[in-house]
């Protein structure tokens, strides 16, 4: 744990001694990816989103919706329905990250627009829309997201140097769509992830449960994305990496909020996030009558997640608490 502490403290210190480079780079990053992509306004005509209000960081969980849509044949900068969502609850006082996918067959109430699946609310209303939709689902407060696409994720990946990630299985799939551009075909065994490659891999679905396997990858690529992240030899190359994603990035995070966020990040333990799927196993029943979807139990799925973060916040005190009993000179 000091060796590591060590080498964070390095970091910072490297991190530190540009920051003048890297803040002028993540200011212009910041400001690109909220005025040059600006979000189609709502079908209904509605005004588009608004940047949400700065806060302060006193020690409120934070909660951002990541949405990835899929752009292919869409005309006119519209907003397909999303291809996944995840929500991504950050806790600023434990250090301590939880992802939660949410299947996107979920049959939930989308505000004003009666029941439909959850990806639905992103069309229907644009990106607040499916903020509120979410929340409402979750019982979480959510008022931050984060939209990309295809090439938008293929654009991170390679812009930190790849992710290390072990496939779990042989995965092959020829997608007719594009002439092959978005076909799959991955070989078992721990290996090296470009962008084009790891798009292969949170894409693929074709498992004996389809969806729910896709998700959990998804989240742990993510996982493993936040880990890179987090090592040095990406920190320095945070000016690029900014440059590479910004065209594919939408988001209504306020250029402040993104550095306090960013310094949250630095700070925060990568090494076990919490990875969860909504609604859980168990917490919903199969209609085909609107389709094939899935209607959950919603009381359920808000209890499952308040006990899954109060048990985390727990866990993560007392496990600061040992450490700091073992380390108190006796």
């Amino acid at each position: 744990m000091r060796i590591w502490k060590r080498m964070l403290f390095i970091v910072l210190v490297a991190v530190a001694a540009t920051a003048g480079y890297y803040g002028y780079s993540f200011y212009q990053f910041a400001q690109d990816i909220q005025e040059h992509n600006v979000i189609t306004p709502p079908p209904d005509g509605g005004a588009a989103t608004k940047a949400a209000e700065i806060p302060q960081w006193d020690g409120e969980r934070v909660n951002i919706l990541l949405m990835g849509v899929d752009r292919r044949g869409m005309k006119n900068n519209g907003l397909p329905r999303s291809d996944s969502m995840m929500l991504v609850s950050m806790d600023p006082v434990t250090k301590r990250y939880d992802l939660f996918s949410i299947l996107r067959d979920t049959y939930v109430d989308i505000p004003g627009n009666g029941s439909s699946r959850i990806n639905a609310a992103i069309v229907d209303g644009g990106p607040e829309l499916a903020m509120k939709t979410v929340s409402q689902f979750t019982g979480l407060p959510v008022d931050r997201y984060v939209i990309t696409d295809f090439e938008g994720f293929k654009a991170l990946i390679d812009s930190v140097g790849g992710v290390e990630l072990d496939v779990e299985k042989n995965m092959y799939y020829h997608d007719p769509t594009d002439k092959g551009v978005y076909d799959i075909n991955l070989k078992r065994g721990w290996q090296h992830l470009d962008g084009s490659k790891a798009l292969q891999y949170v894409r693929f679905r074709h498992d004996a449960t389809s969806d729910y396997t896709r998700t959990e990858r998804q989240r742990k690529l993510l996982a493993a994305v936040a880990d890179q992240m987090k090592k040095g030899t990406t920190l320095l190359q945070l000016p690029s990496i900014l440059k590479g994603v910004t065209p594919y990035v939408q988001t209504n995070i306020s250029t402040l909020d993104m550095l306090k966020l960013s310094a949250l990040g630095l700070n925060l333990n990568t090494k076990d996030p919490g990875k969860y799927q909504l609604p859980p196993t168990g917490m919903f029943r199969e209609s085909h009558q609107a389709g094939s979807v899935l209607i959950p139990d919603v009381d359920q799925v808000q209890a499952f997640i308040q006990q899954t973060l109060h048990s985390a916040v727990e866990e993560t005190n007392a496990s600061i608490e040992e450490e700091t009993t073992n380390s108190t000179p006796r």
